[in-house]
């Protein structure tokens, strides 16, 4: 059977139990695999990527669109990116031996059904435009969900290719179609100015005159504190990643700014990486049969994986990544969760300690098998109190947000105590369990061997700084629900007890 991608992309980036809830119902046709999962705050948006067979992926992709409608309201969604319905846009691509036509040929049915069954308009847009201007999803896209609520009723142009001259109320429009392989690529500016990054835009979009199959815009990123390119690379065999780069780059210092980092969105072709790579290693005779990887992994694994809507577990990261991603500017992961790590370190210096502490041909003692025991599940623990604090902040500020938008909401204004709640629960069971492990460490220290005495004074001190980092954090988040008139004496309580062992 052949097979297709499909990514369909939602009006909704802050909430993820909504959007969870969304992929979930995706999740739950068999056959069909969810690659990726990216939301986006700031846009207010989330872009899935989905594979399956023809009609497994049909129905997959029918069932998000049924609960993003039932889920998303419009007419309370704001976001810098445009948009018009609820599942903004939905394209079907063709992989190996799968055609552009049955790719449109899916895009057509599931249009149908769409609107047979939830009442939500479709225009059918690029290969699958009916007609031609509506290949350019801009155009169909022209005036968001509020501009075409009024368009649809007055301007025969706008009406749609299934349904009547009338969007859902809630749900507004979807356009549904089929395409190749696009490359979802944002460069962040070091500037917040947003009218540079329009400019820069305007400069290396295709329809101004720019690069061939390239589309972009500029966007304030205020979260970041940043001004945003934001492109979508359509052929990237035509205009490649480092071209787009370069050009963006080139464009940003005629005002004053540089590029400051990038990132794609969604999933990418390795080729598209590899020619990036090639051009700024000023690799010469390198064949692509030389990478290892694709010697050793087996044809299917680029289809393999699932990734929740939360960002990538960190366990899951290597060291430098880690790292970079605790020193790049944005919130998560911060102090809450490199205080986990520091804990979940000094545990894995434990274990070693422990490990080297029973002479070689003897068999350990039953206290120091329940102690490697102990060492190794709270290492683990550790590290879910490192993810859990990154969702826990994310779930405040999404609170917060939620909460500005609909002020006075008893419902809204509980989300945010709650998410507070969250957000001291998490470090404070770092703290309790950074506190537990080093009392457990330090009463079999006479045991255990004194060669590797300075790994051990290390592993305590990364104990007690995890401990110390996390009150910390427990301090500044009982302040914010302090603030919001909810007693916190029994929790300070709590936090000066564990203080009290430094």
């Amino acid at each position: 059977m052949k097979r297709f991608e499909c990514v369909p992309n939602f009006s909704e980036g802050r909430d993820e139990h909504r959007l969870q809830q969304i992929v979930d119902a995706g999740k739950a046709v068999a056959g069909v695999t969810v690659l990726d999962v990216e939301l986006n705050a700031d846009h207010n948006r989330a872009v899935v990527s989905l594979v399956g067979e023809g009609d497994s992926l049909l129905e997959s992709v029918f069932r998000m669109v049924q609960k993003a409608t039932e889920l998303i309201d419009l007419r309370h969604h704001s976001g810098e990116h445009p948009r018009m319905g609820a599942t903004d846009v939905v394209p079907f691509v063709p992989l190996g031996d799968a055609t552009m036509e049955e790719a449109v040929a899916l895009a057509i049915r599931l249009g149908e059904r769409v609107w047979t069954e939830l009442h939500v308009p479709v225009y059918l847009y690029a290969a699958a435009a009916r007609r031609p201007e509506r290949a350019d999803l801009a155009v169909v896209r022209q005036g968001g969900f509020e501009g075409l609520r009024e368009a649809v009723r007055t301007d025969p142009s706008r009406r749609p290719d299934f349904g009547e001259a009338e969007l859902h109320p809630t749900a507004g429009a979807v356009a549904i179609g089929a395409r190749p392989v696009l490359i979802a690529f944002n460069a962040y500016l070091t500037t917040p100015d947003v009218a540079v990054a329009k400019k820069v835009a305007h400069a290396v979009r295709a329809r101004d005159g720019g690069l061939a199959e390239v589309k972009a815009l500029g966007f304030d990123i205020r979260e970041r504190n940043r001004a945003q390119v934001s492109m979508n690379l359509t052929d990237y065999r035509q205009t490649p990643i480092h071209r787009a780069l370069e050009a963006v780059r080139r464009e940003a210092e005629r005002y004053g700014a540089a590029v400051e980092e990038s990132e794609i969105v969604g999933l990418v072709p390795e080729d598209a990486l590899f020619d990036a790579s090639e051009y700024y290693l000023q690799l010469n005779r390198f064949s692509r049969d030389q990478i290892l990887e694709r010697k050793l992994a087996p044809p299917s694994s680029s289809e393999a994986g699932d990734r929740s809507p939360a960002a990538a577990r960190l366990q899951q990261l290597s060291v430098q990544e880690l790292l970079r991603r605790v020193a790049a500017r944005t919130p998560t992961p911060g102090g809450g969760s490199a205080a986990a790590i520091a804990g979940a370190l000094g545990t894995a210096l434990g274990e070693m300690v422990v490990a080297y502490s029973t002479p070689a041909k003897q068999t350990p003692t039953a206290e120091l098998v329940g102690l490697a025991k102990e060492l190794v599940e709270s290492r683990g623990t550790f590290l879910e109190l490192a993810n859990a604090d990154t969702e826990a902040y994310e779930s405040v500020r999404i609170a917060r947000r939620d909460r500005k938008a609909h002020p006075g909401d008893g419902a809204a204004q509980q989300a945010v105590v709650d998410a507070l709640r969250k957000a001291i629960e998490v470090p404070m069971d770092t703290a309790r369990l950074a506190r537990r492990v080093a009392e457990r460490l330090e009463a079999h220290r006479e045991t255990m061997n004194p060669v590797l005495g300075s790994d051990l004074v290390s592993g305590l001190a990364l104990l007690r700084a995890a401990a110390e980092s996390a009150l910390s954090n427990v301090s500044v988040n009982l302040a914010d629900l302090r603030a919001e008139g909810i007693p916190v004496a029994d929790l300070e309580a709590e936090r000066d007890r564990l203080s009290g062992h430094s």
